[in-house]
């Protein structure tokens, strides 16, 4: 089978042709133009940041994504849905006040955002995929109604799979609350004892009131209350929480659910490698880049273009104040979670391919 073009753009510009020129180049050889998108409604899924995160992405990139499929006739959004976890975005009126906040809006963007999975997260359809772990994933309604799909991915490191990129914003991302709740079912964390510093950061940032303080202070989960939403451990700045995988992989299911996202669905993605945080957008901060910024990556293959993203970050230099010899800049973020597995598995359902051609546009 013809392996998967990748198409990669950098941030280098000049005064004659700035990021907006190369960026538009990218979207044209990766073939936005053999979509039919006249009349076809579009869904941009995206992330619009947890305030107090500043590794977002510029609006500006949605609105030359949106003006390039206005002319071509299609009819865009800019979608998301609410999360699982206590923040700004778990129904839609904070959520859309939270986008606002961050400069998402319709003037900033040139459409109108739709909170995918509705005003509390409720409103899914059903899709049939009959996979190993999921019948049938419960995708928010704007987002399955939607006649096709283009990603538009941060880049970046991540508690539970390694990294954040385009499959994790098709599954994770296109999941409703349910949908993300069954995801998370089998990762619960874990307390490891000795690193715990009886802080209580855990405590005040369980959106499920399962942590609590046991008889020695020390931070115990109520696993009949815990969701595995992992906001525990990205609060926990002494590696007292964890990822317990002793359970299936929550990866798994996320890689299903992207196939679901996708399934009879013509759909493109594009990859931001910019302010290459270490952990998910998410949390209501970030920490420095664990790289610099190397650029704009686009292709209608899923699994091809979160590998080609971990390739160019594995292969570039750590920044400074990131003071690690460890190639695998995920594995060394994350050592207990094994990021290949999620992009095994995918490419396993036939979501994608790992390996892929790639063609640097000028």
């Amino acid at each position: 089978m013809k392996e998967p073009v990748v198409f990669f753009t950098d941030f280098n510009t000049t005064t004659e042709r700035n990021i907006e020129a190369k960026f538009r180049e990218l979207l044209k050889q990766a073939g936005i133009g053999s979509m039919h998108l006249k009349q076809k409604i579009v869904a941009l899924k995206m992330h619009f940041g947890e305030p107090g995160n500043l590794a977002f992405l510029r609006p500006n990139y949605t609105a030359w994504v949106v003006d390039i499929i206005k002319k071509m006739g299609g009819l865009p959004f800019a979608t998301d849905c609410n999360t699982l976890y206590k923040g700004r975005r778990s129904n839609a009126v904070d959520h859309l006040q939270a986008a606002a906040e961050n400069g998402f809006n319709a003037l900033t963007l040139g459409c109108h955002i739709i909170i995918g999975d509705g005003l509390k997260g409720t409103d899914y359809r059903e899709t049939d995929i009959h996979l190993k772990h999921c019948n049938t994933a419960k995708i928010g309604t704007a987002i399955a109604d939607a006649d096709v799909l283009i990603t538009i991915n941060h880049f970046k490191g991540h508690e539970m799979a390694g990294f954040g990129g385009c499959l994790k914003n098709l599954g994770m991302g296109c999941g409703s609350v349910g949908g993300k709740l069954f995801m998370h079912s089998d990762s619960q964390p874990g307390i490891n004892r000795k690193n715990c510093s009886q802080c209580g950061t855990c405590f005040d940032h369980c959106a499920y009131n399962a942590i609590h303080p046991g008889p020695d202070g020390i931070a115990a989960i109520n696993y009949d209350l815990c969701t595995g939403c992992g906001q525990c451990i990205a609060v926990c700045r002494y590696d007292a929480a964890h990822v317990r995988w002793d359970a299936v992989s929550m990866q798994e299911k996320m890689m299903e659910y992207a196939f679901a996202a996708v399934k009879n669905k013509p759909a493109l993605h594009l990859n931001f490698l910019t302010d290459i945080s270490p952990n998910c957008d998410c949390w209501p901060n970030n920490n420095p880049a664990i790289t610099p910024d190397l650029g704009i990556l686009a292709s209608f293959d899923p699994v091809a273009i979160d590998k080609a993203s971990v390739d160019m970050i594995n292969t570039s230099p750590w920044c400074t104040g990131h003071h690690n010899n460890e190639q695998d800049k995920f594995k060394s973020l994350y050592p207990d979670t094994d990021w290949r597995k999620g992009l095994d598995y995918a490419e396993s359902i036939g979501l994608g391919k790992q390996k892929y051609k790639l063609i640097t546009v000028n």
